[in-house]
């Protein structure tokens, strides 16, 4: 079985940047083969991989539970669902030389969509068992894991920034993967992202012990991966030397989480 690590956190703490940056340390280190799942709404897990995607899981389930009423559906008459699933899947894997990406984008019509979601959770169980690791990118709430899409989980990194309200919105995450009974191995994990020179303030640290969050590591303010962004490439090929990179190898390592 896949050892599967989600990432998640509310928007705007460079979540989906510390996952592409952990992504390519794991193909890096030769951990793969390694599934990067792309599970946010809001999806850009691909732009800070640099990988082009075509099509997405979101928009084979639309297909499949508009295939009735569509005129113009995809899926031949003569198809079954499952059968048109069993096609499009893997044309939903985007293959590259270190890791496959899925993007599962989101939801758009209304409607019962239990079945196809029965159909791409035994896909992507089915999928998940020939890769090392699987790597998801989640938005804060968490919904494909919720509904038990994805496969289960072994580590959950919840990244937030270095103000209060961040720490308090990583404890409500942490929260709800305890109402939600999520039977995760190694944990709750918080790793507190673009701190100045790398340090907490007391203030912060009083905050994380206050929820009895277990902090992982702390990652510095990199000016390049500003510097990335704005010039349109990718964050996850920050140079070996970058402080983000480096700090986030150095927790990986030294906490022995992967």
């Amino acid at each position: 079985m896949a050892y599967t690590i989600a990432i998640t956190g509310k928007g705007g703490t460079g979540k989906t940047t510390l996952t592409g940056l952990l992504i390519r340390y794991l193909a890096d280190a030769g951990k793969g083969p390694i599934l990067a799942v792309d599970a946010d709404a809001n999806a850009n897990l691909n732009e800070v991989l640099g990988v082009p995607v075509e099509k997405t899981l979101g928009e084979l389930r639309e297909n499949i539970v508009n295939a009735e009423f569509d005129p113009n559906s995809p899926i031949a008459p003569t198809t079954t669902k499952q059968d048109y699933l069993n096609a499009a899947f893997a044309d939903a894997i985007t293959e590259e030389d270190d890791y496959d990406l899925l993007v599962m984008g989101r939801t758009q019509g209304k409607g019962c969509y239990c079945f196809v979601n029965g159909l791409l959770q035994a896909h992507l169980t089915k999928y998940a068992n020939n890769y090392k690791y699987v790597v998801v990118d989640n938005e804060a709430g968490m919904e494909h894991l919720s509904r038990g899409i994805l496969p289960g989980v072994d580590l959950i990194l919840i990244v937030s920034d270095c103000s209060r309200r961040g720490i308090q919105a990583a404890a409500r995450i942490e929260e709800l993967t305890r109402e939600l009974k999520m039977k995760v191995a190694d944990g709750v994990k918080l790793i507190v992202n673009r701190a100045p020179d790398g340090a907490l303030d007391p203030g912060i640290e009083e905050e994380i012990q206050k929820h009895n969050l277990t902090l992982a590591g702390v990652i510095p303010q990199d000016p390049l991966v500003y510097e990335y962004d704005t010039a349109g490439k990718p964050t996850s090929e920050l140079p070996e030397d970058s402080k983000a990179k480096t700090a986030l190898v150095k927790l990986l390592e030294e906490r022995k989480l992967l």
